[in-house]
């Protein structure tokens, strides 16, 4: 196993963009498996102790993935992902926002485009995730509300999990 693993996470206020690259210790299909299958999402797309409940998913373009992270009290923060490109084992697009546990947009909360490619390693997989923020203020609530924190918790049990595969 690679205990090397790297992990780059940049804020571009200029472009209202977020860069990430991620290395992963795993296959790049189960990577791929890892991020577009909802039943392996649930496992780790929420920062410890919170969990992910998928409502519904259709991996495919016009298809959508409605969520919500949990917390252990109960409380829910419901969002959506919209995919709008997918290119098998690859890349895949969506726009992603927040929104009620019925999928109504909440209209007060940023919205953004999410970009991943994959790419296979010689020991493992590296994603590349850009998100990009229609302006500067909804790429600074994001990162206000932590997005850095739990996105990065997230990439860490994802590493987690698929090394116990």
């Amino acid at each position: 196993m690679n205990t090397n693993l790297k992990t780059d996470f940049t804020v571009d206020k200029e472009t209202n963009m977020v860069y990430v690259q991620r290395e992963f210790s795993a296959e790049l299909s189960l990577v791929w498996d890892a991020y577009t299958k909802a039943e392996i999402l649930d496992q780790w797309w929420a920062p410890k102790p919170w969990i992910s409940k998928t409502k519904s998913m259709e991996f495919k373009v016009g298809g959508k993935r409605l969520y919500a992270m949990c917390s252990p009290e109960g409380e829910e923060h419901w969002s959506f992902a919209e995919y709008t490109s997918i290119t098998p084992k690859s890349n895949f697009q969506f726009k992603d926002g927040f929104c009620d546990k019925e999928g109504n947009i909440n209209e007060e909360l940023p919205r953004s485009e999410w970009n991943i490619d994959f790419e296979e390693l010689d020991e493992g997989t590296l994603v590349k995730v850009e998100i990009k923020h229609d302006k500067r203020s909804d790429l600074e609530t994001i990162i206000e509300m932590g997005f850095k924190e739990g996105f990065m918790a997230i990439l860490e049990q994802l590493e987690e999990m698929l090394s116990s595969k």
